[in-house]
């Protein structure tokens, strides 16, 4: 089976801008190969989809990130029956991180899923093949992400205000989001109490043993009293998620791991993990 792929201009109306799209899905037709800023992944450009009734993984990515550093997983999920809308968060993306740090982007980027949602079930091409069933894939800030679509009700942090107050951000809950998959997610806009009441999809957390930017130790923290399927991976740096990693980035943040880990063991186990966990989620 190859990658078939749709390139979408979302447009979202709050910020007057047009959102990359991509929608990955399984194909019989022939792949080619394509180039993404550093990523290069084969592609079947606007192939007619293989399957019917096929669930549907949002992927977020993290903080100045790129959808692309996750073409492992993407493909992954596609080889085993889902399809990937795989947006790119403006003003918060590798392209564009205008609006890091700001309570317009807590906003944005949930919003960002909900939207590609929408285009993923409306395309004319990979609509009609999809089941309706949505879930949503987060590393690190995307893990906020999808935790606020799933029914989180975030705070700005006081850092992030003007006037040094915390305020409740206006998030809208999609009620096709069935479940929520957590890769060493970033939670401080979700730490008060009562955040988290809403969300009630199942949902998956791998978290990494040796990570300083989103330590396992305050994610349990945010996360407790939820149901959900949690795991620490031994060795790992909050990295760790994002592979295959371009030659072009092995030298910064991104590419490097803790001494003696080696990020590409641990994907088949995640990956299988992330499988067998939406499959019965979505089914």
């Amino acid at each position: 089976m190859q990658l078939g792929a749709r390139a979408l201009a979302l447009r979202d109306p709050v910020q007057g801008i047009e959102i990359p799209l991509h929608l990955i899905y399984p194909t019989e037709a022939a792949a080619t190969p394509h180039a993404f800023g550093p990523h290069a992944i084969d592609l079947a450009i606007d192939a007619p989809p293989a399957g019917r009734a096929l669930p549907l993984a949002v992927i977020s990515h993290g903080n100045q990130g790129s959808p692309w550093g996750y073409r492992g997983l993407t493909a992954h999920l596609v080889q085993h029956g889902f399809a990937v809308a795989l947006p790119e968060h403006i003003g918060n993306s590798r392209r564009d991180n205008s609006l890091a740090g700001t309570p317009a982007n807590l906003a944005n980027r949930p919003r960002h899923v909900r939207l590609s949602i929408d285009a993923a079930l409306a395309d004319p091409v990979l609509g009609p093949s999809l089941s309706g069933a949505a879930s949503v894939i987060g590393h690190s800030f995307g893990g906020y992400t999808a935790l606020a679509v799933a029914g989180g009700r975030p705070m700005s942090l006081p850092s992030e205000e003007p006037d040094g107050v915390g305020k409740p951000i206006a998030v809208e809950r999609d009620a096709r989001v069935r479940a929520v998959v957590l890769l060493a997610p970033a939670l401080p806009w979700l730490m008060y109490p009562g955040a988290l009441a809403e969300v009630t999809v199942p949902i998956l957390v791998r978290t990494a043993e040796r990570d300083d930017v989103t330590p396992p130790a305050f994610i349990e923290h945010v996360l407790r009293g939820l149901h959900v399927d949690a795991r620490s991976i031994a060795g790992a740096g909050h990295f760790a998620f994002f592979y295959p990693v371009p030659d072009a980035l092995k030298r910064l943040p991104v590419g490097q791991d803790p001494p003696g880990f080696d990020r590409a063991s641990i994907q088949p186990a995640l990956y299988s993990d992330i499988v067998a966990f939406l499959r019965t989620a979505l089914a």
